[in-house]
């Protein structure tokens, strides 16, 4: 008999114990621990999977112009039946513009408005999920059907830039893309995901997922799916891979691969095999967003010194200046809570609160009441401009090119509200 045959109860006991060990330090690493607030400044090299990278870009700043910390709301009224009052009906001494105090919200739809976006006329257009049409709405609040034809139950919309077509996802997994100019109809192959439109709306990005990870890959064709080629292959990297055409055309999508726990490396994709640097970021979770000339990238990110919740980021992302001037904010939310009205100003909804781990589990954060701020990305001012009127979860935030509108939806409705800024 051998040593380990003799010995292999005490064998098995060792390396029971020293999993429980590795399992306890894992806990207390993601929900105990707290390192330092320093954050260096890193250099990434190296290729992955095909996609090029370089040294990364410096100039790492901290801003902190808040704590995202407000008061609750004060003074709820309710109607008859016991329900809060909505924007005009109350009586709460909300100001009926944004200065930065309580504020009253105007409900403009009575039914879930999905996937909202501003279109060329300044209008907000929405997906209804009750009914299944399009809907317009003008800045008098005015609500129309866009077009006649009816789209039962689709889950998702991606809209494109000029907001005059769409592509329509079901649950089964069919997907149309549909001209509301044109009233025109195309079906897209079911297996295409994850969808990004090109600036001039007439070009989409999107990854094509075989049964085979040898047959997966990141792709670009016309709007209608005709004229397909391949980018790069993904494998079993799909889930690392986020579509994302940047608005002056150099970027059509990136790539993240982990360094270590807190770390990720984000490597950027161009249509034409170009050798785009790479850049670091302080965090898991990316998400992501263009600046209106494409020059910057919005991100947000969590990590273990901000007991993994998700704080926001503003990093260069054209050509040579990719990775520098690189900036946090002390402004814990997410970047699709967020949107662009120029190039150097963007308006967040942020959680009034959020529990230790909320950038791990986003779910946490369902039923957290939000307020809104104004952050300019070149002072770093990170400005409350509204607490509104009600306990609203704010979702898919657009704001009107002359500033005077923000809009929004409610997670826990759907409903589609509006501040008055001006």
């Amino acid at each position: 008999m051998n040593i380990f045959s003799r010995y292999k109860k005490y064998f098995l006991i060792i390396l029971f114990l020293a999993l429980i060990f590795l399992l306890g330090y894992l806990l207390w690493r993601v929900f105990f621990f707290t390192s330092p607030q320093n954050v260096p400044v890193q250099t990434a090299t190296g290729t992955i999977n095909g996609l090029p990278s370089s040294n990364l870009g410096s100039n790492l700043t901290d801003l902190t112009g808040g704590n995202g910390t407000l008061p609750g709301n004060e003074g709820e009224q309710l109607d008859d039946n016991g329900n809060p009052l909505t924007g005009a009906g109350k009586n709460t001494g909300a100001s009926e513009i944004a200065l930065g105090g309580l504020t009253q919200t105007n409900i403009l739809s009575k039914s879930p408005a999905s996937n909202p976006v501003l279109s060329s006329d300044n209008n907000v257009k929405y997906y209804n999920k009750s009914d299944g049409i399009f809907y317009t709405v003008d800045s008098n609040g005015n609500i129309s059907p866009i077009s006649d034809k009816v789209f039962y139950n689709a889950s998702n919309v991606v809209w494109a830039p000029d907001a005059n077509k769409a592509i329509i996802e079901y649950p089964d997994g069919n997907k149309i893309l549909y001209n509301f100019s044109t009233k025109k109809q195309t079906t897209l192959p079911a297996y295409w995901e994850d969808f990004s439109f090109s600036p001039g709306s007439d070009q989409i990005i999107s990854k094509s997922i075989g049964l085979d990870p040898e047959n997966r890959w990141l792709m670009v064709s016309n709007d209608d799916g005709s004229e397909a080629r391949t980018i790069e292959a993904i494998g079993t990297n799909a889930d690392k891979v986020y579509p994302s055409w940047s608005p002056n055309q150099q970027i059509i999508a990136m790539y993240t691969r982990g360094v270590d726990f807190d770390r990720q490396e984000v490597f950027f994709v161009g249509q034409n095999d170009e050798n785009f640097k790479s850049t670091i970021i302080e965090g898991r979770g990316f998400q992501s967003q263009w600046s209106k000339d494409g020059e910057k990238l919005l991100y947000s990110v969590y990590h273990t010194r901000d007991d993994l919740k998700p704080r926001l980021w503003i990093v260069s992302a054209n050509g040579d200046n990719i990775g520098q001037n690189r900036k946090s904010f002390n402004i814990q939310t997410w970047a699709d809570k967020c949107t662009f009205a120029t190039n150097t100003e963007i308006y967040c909804a942020v959680p009034e609160s959020l529990e230790k781990g909320a950038g791990l589990f986003p779910e946490l954060a369902d039923s957290t009441k939000d307020n809104l701020f104004k952050i300019d990305l070149e002072s770093g001012t990170q400005k409350l401009i509204a607490i509104p009127d009600n306990n609203y979860n704010i979702s898919q935030i657009i704001v009107d090119e002359n500033q005077e509108s923000l809009y929004f939806t409610d997670k826990s409705t759907g409903f589609l509200y509006e501040i008055n800024l001006k």
